[in-house]
C-alpha cells in the first residue's frame, strides 16, 4: 500500500504558524533550552515593553494640575487603581513605592503584548511573503511569531522574575536568619525533637510551594494565550476553504467573519482578564513575603 500523507494542509498551515524565528531554524525540540534564542518574541516583547515605557513618560510629561483631558484622566484611573490595590496587599509602604509601579508597569506590558493576538493571523506572513521577506523557506521570516506570550520563555521568565522579588523580599523583611529559620520551622512548627524532625518536611513544603507559584503563574498566561491563538488560527481555516462563488464557500466565509468577529470580542477579555491576574497574583506573592507563618 502507498505511504499516506504525513501531514494535512490544515495540519501543515497550523505548524507553520507556531515555529518561532529563531537562532536554530527549527522548532524548539525541549521545554528548557537556553541555547535557543526566539527572536520574534525578544522584538515583539521588548517593542511592547518600550511602548508602555513610552506612555508612562507621556502621561508624566503632559500632566498638569488643572482639568486633566481624557489621556491623562484615563491614565490617573488606571494609576489610583493600581495604587488601591497595592495599599491593600502590600502591607509596606516603602515597598509600594516600588511594588505599585511594577505592578502598572506589568499589567500595561502584558496587556500590550496579548492585543497582538487580535492582528489577523495571516497579516504578517503575507506581508513578509508580498515583500519577499517569508514567501518559502530558507527566506529570513518564513517563521515569525507575533504573540510574545504564547511563548513558553517569555511569561515563564516574567513569573521567574516575580519568584526573585519575593525572594528579594522575604530577606529583606524577615532578615536573612529569619527567612531561612522560617523555611524550616513553618508551617510545621514545633519545638524540641518535634521540630527537628519535621524541618526537613518544612524546607519541602516551602520549595515545593515557590516552584508551584512560579510555574501556576508563567503557566496561566501562556495556556490562555496559547489557546486563543490557536482558535484564531482554526477560524482562519474556515476562510482558507474559500473555492469560488458556491454554497460551501459562502457558508465558510460567513462563518469565518462572524466566527472571527465573536471570538476576537470575547478574546479582549482575555487579554484584559490575564494581564490583571497577573498583576494582581504578582502583588498577592509580594505581600505574602512581607507575612510570616
Amino acid at each position: 500500500m502507498a505511504a499516506a500523507s504525513a501531514n494535512s494542509p490544515q495540519s501543515d498551515y497550523i505548524q507553520h504558524h507556531l515555529v518561532h524565528l529563531n537562532n536554530i531554524g527549527e522548532k524548539q525540540d525541549v521545554i528548557a533550552n537556553f541555547s535557543v534564542i526566539n527572536y520574534d518574541s525578544a522584538f515583539w516583547s521588548l517593542l511592547m515593553g518600550l511602548i508602555a515605557i513610552y506612555i508612562m513618560y507621556r502621561a508624566a510629561r503632559k500632566a498638569t494640575a488643572g482639568v486633566p483631558g481624557r489621556f491623562q484622566a484615563a491614565i490617573e484611573i488606571l494609576v489610583g487603581w493600581v495604587e488601591d490595590q497595592a495599599k491593600s496587599i502590600v502591607p509596606s509602604e516603602e515597598s509600594r513605592r516600588f511594588v505599585a509601579p511594577l505592578a502598572l508597569t506589568v499589567f500595561l506590558w502584558i496587556v500590550l503584548m496579548n492585543v497582538l493576538d487580535l492582528l489577523p493571523v495571516d497579516l504578517l506572513p503575507w506581508t513578509f511573503a508580498v515583500t519577499g521577506l517569508g514567501a518559502e523557506a530558507g527566506d529570513p521570516l518564513y517563521y515569525h511569531r507575533i504573540l510574545p506570550t504564547a511563548d513558553l520563555n517569555v511569561p515563564m521568565g516574567m513569573s521567574l522574575g516575580v519568584l526573585l522579588l519575593t525572594l528579594y523580599y522575604g530577606i529583606k523583611i524577615k532578615k536573612p536568619g529569619g527567612f531561612v529559620k522560617e523555611l524550616f520551622t513553618a508551617p510545621f512548627t514545633f519545638g524540641g525533637i518535634a521540630g527537628v524532625l519535621l524541618s526537613p518536611f518544612n524546607i519541602l513544603l516551602n520549595l515545593i510551594e515557590y516552584g508551584a507559584k512560579t510555574v501556576s503563574l508563567g503557566m496561566r498566561l501562556f495556556g490562555n494565550m496559547f489557546a486563543g491563538e490557536l482558535v484564531f488560527m482554526l477560524i482562519a481555516l474556515l476562510g482558507g476553504a474559500w473555492t469560488g462563488f458556491n454554497g460551501a464557500s459562502l457558508g465558510l466565509g460567513i462563518g469565518h467573519v462572524l466566527a472571527g468577529s465573536v471570538w476576537a470580542i470575547f478574546h479582549i477579555l482575555i487579554v484584559l482578564l490575564q494581564a490583571f491576574i497577573f498583576m494582581m497574583l504578582t502583588l498577592v506573592y509580594v505581600g505574602q513575603a512581607h507575612e510570616g507563618h
